[in-house]
């Protein structure tokens, strides 16, 4: 079965950056469980989502993202100043560690430049914002959506979302 919208799609990945001939593994799935996501419901990032569309179980791919592909370019102006108590993931912050912020618009990842007392300096690109990203992607299976999966706009089983 080819991969379409509504496909339910396991597989493992490795993401490098290539940044500048950089060749850095950010993170894999090998070695543990396979991703598992709906097509077409905007869970992926839309260029990789575009290249698995038509592929089948065992294919394998590699697929390149500019910045903008991927999580856009930095913005050096994205420097903002916040309380401390607002970072959530750590109880001491230095400078390059990443906390999560809660905004109007849900969870975000933000990277500690400077720290005070009562102020941190935070970076709000994206992490990987800037880099080119390759990701090296093996198909492991593709099915039919549930109508229930459809409904909740995602895929469920080991890998997918959980409800509690």
């Amino acid at each position: 079965m080819q991969i379409s919208d509504n496909s339910v799609v396991q597989f493992h990945y490795t993401l490098t950056d290539v940044s500048n001939g950089a060749n850095i593994e950010l993170e894999t799935s090998n070695g543990s469980h396979p991703l598992l996501y709906l097509h077409g419901h905007e869970q992926m990032l839309p260029a990789l989502e575009q290249a698995l569309s038509g592929k089948a179980a065992g294919d394998k791919l590699e697929v390149t993202l500019t910045p903008t592909e991927a999580y856009g370019e930095r913005d050096e102006n994205a420097i903002q100043s916040m309380q401390v108590k607002h970072l959530m993931g750590a109880k001491k912050w230095q400078p390059g560690m990443t906390a999560v912020v809660q905004t109007e618009h849900g969870q975000r990842q933000v990277t500690i430049v400077k720290v005070g007392m009562f102020k941190a300096d935070v970076d709000t690109n994206h992490p990987l914002a800037g880099k080119t990203l390759k990701f090296a992607v093996e198909i492991v299976s593709v099915r039919e959506a549930t109508g229930e999966e459809i409904a909740h706009g995602h895929a469920h089983g080991e890998g997918g979302h959980h409800h509690h």
